[in-house]
């Protein structure tokens, strides 16, 4: 039997407990836009699946039928509804943050795994038996891999058929069909519309030029958002020639760039931040996308999602950090803060190893000079971007003695490179946490706040904290609490399982205090200087 004609369970856990099937009716009839992509009502009598916020009509619930992920509503014979377009909704938290075998194998179908190697592949990598994965994902999502992975072609499919003129054959190997009758298949159930009406009935929309492999998009997410923090974070980490943050497109807004390193080519992203009178809710990010390969779609979108948290949900996190009266006006003053992640888990755990025990400016600084020096260049430039991250096997055959730092950094730094190219340590979306933290922790030079920092970023634990890191102590002092690593662990208890939120509020603080420090200092310094 297909596993998208499998049977589907009528309960399945969230991130804060299990919810029946009354209580999603109750989000659907407020059309509460916090559950969209948590789950998706079916309406018997339309043969429709919707996200939970649709604007339509709501059903009878006599009706309606629940389901996990689009892949199982589609599985049982239901088409994407044309007005809420459920299929473009925002990751469910839970898959994106579990650490299990399920979350792990979402993570890895999303990065396209499953369209570049297989479900035999997908299977191996995860260290389990194909039959094994199948029975795990049908009992918690309702839909096995391939299932799953048709779903996302099936959106890729309708991306590129409304924003670019590729011809419909290019679209269907693009999105990861294997054949263009597999393609018009698809499409027909998911949409009930044949590929070519699919884009005519968007014939007005905006459509980027395919010479240059360039499409624009929306990245969808729930909640509220942050982007202040995330674009000054990244900013302020950003590497010479890889990454920018530039002016936006409109007043008041910044662009956050950089090269993509992908499993058919390379790309170059750009997100924008919201403007200053967008509301934190608006529910998307717009974001360019130019690759050399379409076929790299999927894994981008799935990266930058990463790399700016936009699974993440933001009510729980805020909810939890706001019992806490420390953290409280943290929370309610950095509503939709984010966790950030990362494009690409080897080239964080190189800049990771340089920045131990300096500040961030130097670290920027060492990992600018190996981008120039075993980095690869981009065809053309393209603004401030110049060049592709250099990879761990490349680094690893670097000569130590062209790498100006410390002794006892370059040896962790072409230790885990070698390890990192070799297999021995992984990084990718579907590595168990644990196994990957004691493999790291096993080389020689890498301590536990290197490794903390690599499950946070690398890894998308939601709840790491660094109670050594010089910025959390900061932090605490200019909250009024004590700095010192024990008692700050201690303290990070009341926070879980949202540490990682924590530690971003808690740099915020730092970062804010010591920009007041500097503005009194100026402010001293100028009063000093007027004539008497």
């Amino acid at each position: 039997m297909s596993d998208s004609r499998q049977s589907w369970p009528r309960r399945w856990r969230r991130l804060d407990g299990v919810i029946d099937d009354e209580n999603r009716y109750r989000a659907v009839h407020s059309r509460d836009a916090r559950f969209d992509g948590v789950f998706f009502t079916a309406v018997r009598t339309t043969g429709i699946y919707c996200r939970p916020s649709c604007p339509a009509t709501t059903p009878k619930r006599s009706n309606c039928s629940f389901f996990p992920t689009a892949a199982a509503a589609q599985g049982a014979g239901y088409r994407a509804c044309r007005r809420c377009r459920p299929d473009s909704v925002p990751g469910s938290p839970e898959w994106n943050h579990r650490a299990d075998l399920v979350g792990r194998a979402v993570r890895l179908i999303g990065d396209g795994v499953v369209d570049r190697e297989g479900v035999a592949g997908l299977a191996d990598r995860l260290g389990y038996s194909a039959r094994q994965l199948q029975r795990q994902l049908i009992a918690e999502l309702g839909a096995g891999p391939l299932a799953l992975a048709r779903a996302q072609r099936a959106q890729t499919a309708r991306l590129l058929l409304q924003t670019t003129e590729l011809p419909v054959t290019e679209v269907a190997f693009a999105a990861g069909f294997a054949s263009v009758r597999q393609f018009n298949d698809t499409i027909r159930e998911v949409y009930d519309r044949t590929p070519s009406t699919l884009r005519t009935e968007h014939g007005g929309h905006r459509r980027s030029p395919v010479a240059a492999g360039s499409l624009a998009l929306r990245l969808a997410y729930r909640g509220a958002v942050d982007t202040d923090h995330l674009l000054d974070f990244l900013a302020l980490r950003a590497v010479p020639g890889v990454e920018e943050v530039v002016p936006g497109p409109y007043p008041g807004t910044r662009t956050y760039r950089r090269t993509l390193t992908l499993p058919y080519g390379h790309g170059i992203a750009e997100v924008d931040g919201l403007a200053p009178d967008d509301p934190r809710t608006r529910g998307w990010l717009d974001c360019r996308l130019t690759l050399s390969d379409l076929r790299d779609l999927t894994t981008a979108v799935h990266r930058l999602r990463a790399l700016f948290d936009l699974d993440a949900d933001p009510d729980a996190v805020d909810g939890r950090l706001a019992t806490d009266p420390l953290l409280a006006p943290l929370a309610a003053a950095r509503p939709g803060l984010r966790s950030p992640g990362h494009v690409d888990p080897h080239e964080l755990a190189v800049r990771a190893v340089l920045g131990q025990q300096i500040t961030v400016a130097a670290a920027r600084t060492l990992a600018g000079r190996l981008a120039e020096t075993y980095g690869t260049p981009l065809p053309a430039a393209d603004g401030g971007l110049r060049l592709l991250f250099p990879t761990a096997a490349a680094l690893a055959a670097a000569d130590p003695e062209h790498l100006k730092m410390p002794q006892s950094r370059r040896r962790a730094l072409l230790g885990m490179c070698a390890a990192l190219a070799e297999g021995t340590v992984r990084l990718d979306p579907g590595v168990d946490r644990e196994q990957a933290a004691a493999d790291l922790l096993a080389l020689p030079g890498i301590g536990p706040w290197t490794v903390g920092y690599l499950r946070m970023r690398a890894l998308a634990d939601p709840d790491v904290f660094l109670p050594t890191d010089i910025g959390v102590r900061d932090g605490l002092r200019s909250l009024g609490e004590s700095g010192d690593p024990r008692s700050a662990a201690e303290r990070s208890a009341a926070w879980a399982p949202w540490r990682s939120y924590a530690l971003h509020h808690l740099w915020s603080a730092a970062g804010a205090h010591h920009a007041n420090r500097a503005a009194k200092a100026r402010t001293t310094r100028d009063t000093r200087k007027e004539p008497a």
